[in-house]
């Protein structure tokens, strides 16, 4: 039941788009959202990804669910002020036939939004499921000024690998991480590493999954660049953006 109404979802786009705010550290400035995305479904309301995404993918939608996602946020985040970002999620998928830099393309053209207003994230899977094709696509990206992301980092196995053969804008640290702040030993020396490493390469870094002023400070002491979190906002929808951009 659950893929006929997924595959009719995905033909009468029954999606929509929640919005995270993202800060820069330590004054805690907005610097833009992280577009999430939402199933309207019409029996059960309001579903997160978790419970659809892994069937759209077993299913072969990802790949027209991840474009609506990348043409979406692009035409929401163009009429928000200033020079605020939209971070998108891209799935492994969606590097398969070669053509994300043409489709990010006609997103930022179709929806006027400027390329380093944009930031796509990848997991580590991308790249080692894509392997080199992912990396020129990227490459591809980041010379026309899209921001690239590493989502999850320290969640998989060659995460140091890949900030080698890759110079991305941005290293997003788990949330799993983040959680035990400031109590967890373990948890503080590995966030003092990514900092530190990040600094050293000269790239971002974000956290995720703040939800404390404990947790706040913690990443305060240690230099963290950015981050999001309830602490600072839960995603909400795109008609709700402006009175967060005014309260922030």
């Amino acid at each position: 039941a659950i893929e006929a109404a997924l595959r009719l979802a995905v033909a009468e786009e029954q999606f929509e788009l929640h919005f995270q705010p993202q800060v820069a550290l330590p004054a805690g400035r907005l610097t833009g959202f992280e577009a999430l995305i939402r199933w309207r479904h019409p029996l059960r309301g309001l579903l997160s990804p978790a419970l659809f995404l892994p069937v759209a993918e077993r299913l072969g939608l990802m790949r027209r669910i991840g474009g609506w996602v990348l043409r979406e946020a692009c035409h929401v985040a163009a009429s928000w002020p200033g020079g605020l970002q939209v971070a998108v999620n891209i799935s492994p998928c969606q590097f398969e036939d070669g053509a994300l830099p043409a489709t990010v393309a006609t997103a930022l053209e179709e929806s006027g939004l400027p390329a380093h207003r944009l930031e796509l994230e990848v997991t580590e899977t991308v790249l080692l499921a894509s392997g080199d094709s992912a990396l020129v696509q990227l490459q591809a990206l980041r010379d026309r000024g899209v921001g690239i992301a590493m989502d999850d980092f320290g969640t998989g196995h060659s995460s140091l690998t890949q900030l080698r053969v890759f110079p991305f804008d941005r290293l997003k640290i788990d949330r799993s991480f983040v959680k035990d702040l400031p109590a967890g030993d373990d948890a503080m020396a590995i966030m003092r590493a990514v900092t530190g490493l990040g600094r050293s390469l000269g790239i971002a870094v974000t956290a995720e999954g703040v939800e404390t002023e404990a947790q706040l400070r913690a990443l305060l002491a240690e230099g963290c660049d950015a981050a999001q979190g309830y602490l600072f906002g839960r995603p909400v929808p795109g008609c709700q953006v402006p009175a967060v951009i005014a309260a922030l």
